[in-house]
């Protein structure tokens, strides 16, 4: 008798965002049949509109915080705003899309049998007092301040996926993710890499919060979403959450002279105060990525930033 092979349907929510829509273009080479679903709220058609004539792609609009029905066989729940300007833009709706999103995702995944992936983030650690950041640390975070939707919205999806795991013995997978960049990146996301280097090739002044001594850790793309399928096809028992990001720490200013020496800017520094909130060291421990997924970034800062400058020039 004949045997049939059937690729594997996974659904990627915020698949149409900076991470999502490297996520999709990985598994659509790995054969899987995916699945992007987005509410274009930060996401971009253009980041996956290479993938739209791939008949292994589907693209649907639709906002997690309502129901999803279809039969997939395992679910990336990546939809949320991730930079400061967006997620603060309307904080009750990134509190429903971190909490709500979750509980409908993982709904399906329980009616349809399907193992799930949760995207969380450094920010469940806060202003650290523990440096580097290992799992085990339970985080120091204000739940009332400017950026506690985000910050608590992830701490509580993070919660919902463990007592779905002991509850229902739903196979989860929890990763938390430290600053990644690379093409795809929203160019007025806030965030410190896009900023920076649009200010740059602008040869606009760079602005730096606070003295700029607060460090950063910086992923690259591609090692992130590697990481995350590693997790995704690790065995059941390992559930996380474990730490995906690079361990290379780096000043703000250390950061700003990268960016201003690979773009040969003339750019200069100027110095505003620090938001509330803004966590002054932020690095994460990987031995537990290491040891259980074999898994380790291996695109350095400098080697990432030049793509990503050349896809920021569009912009220009």
């Amino acid at each position: 008798m004949k045997k049939y092979h059937f690729n594997k349907r996974i659904l990627v929510t915020g698949g149409a965002g900076f991470l999502g829509s490297h996520l999709c273009e990985a598994l659509i080479k790995q054969d899987s049949d995916v699945l992007c679903v987005d509410n274009f709220f930060t996401g971009r058609r253009g980041n996956v509109a290479h993938l739209l004539d791939n008949p292994r792609f589907e693209i649907l609009r639709h906002d997690v915080t309502f129901p999803l029905f279809v039969e997939v066989d395992e679910i990336y729940n990546l939809a949320c705003p991730a930079s400061p300007i967006h997620y603060q833009h309307d904080p009750v709706q990134t509190t429903k899309t971190s909490v709500i999103g979750a509980i409908n995702m993982l709904g399906l995944a329980k009616r349809v049998g399907a193992k799930i992936l949760q995207a969380s983030t450094s920010e469940v650690y806060g202003d650290p007092d523990i440096h580097p950041q290992p799992e085990s640390y339970w985080g120091k975070v204000n739940p009332i301040g400017l950026r506690s939707c985000y910050d608590e919205g992830k701490r509580c999806a993070e919660t919902l996926f463990f007592d779905y795991n002991r509850q229902m013995n739903l196979p989860i997978k929890v990763a938390r993710i430290f600053n990644t960049y690379g093409p795809n990146m929203h160019p007025n996301d806030g965030r410190v890499v896009s900023n920076f280097i649009m200010q740059a090739l602008r040869n606009e002044p760079i602005t730096i919060y606070g003295s700029g001594e607060q460090t950063r850790s910086f992923c690259y793309a591609s090692d992130l979403i590697d990481g995350f399928i590693k997790l995704m096809d690790s065995p059941k028992e390992i559930t996380g959450p474990i730490n995906l990001g690079n361990p290379g720490e780096f000043t703000m200013i250390e950061l700003a002279q990268t960016v201003i020496d690979l773009t040969e800017s003339k750019s200069e520094l100027v110095f505003e105060a620090l938001p509330e909130d803004d966590p002054k060291q932020r690095k994460p421990d990987i031995s537990l990525a290491k040891a259980t997924l074999g898994w380790e970034p291996k695109v350095d800062l400098a080697a990432g930033l030049k793509p990503t400058i050349k896809y920021f020039r569009q912009y220009i």
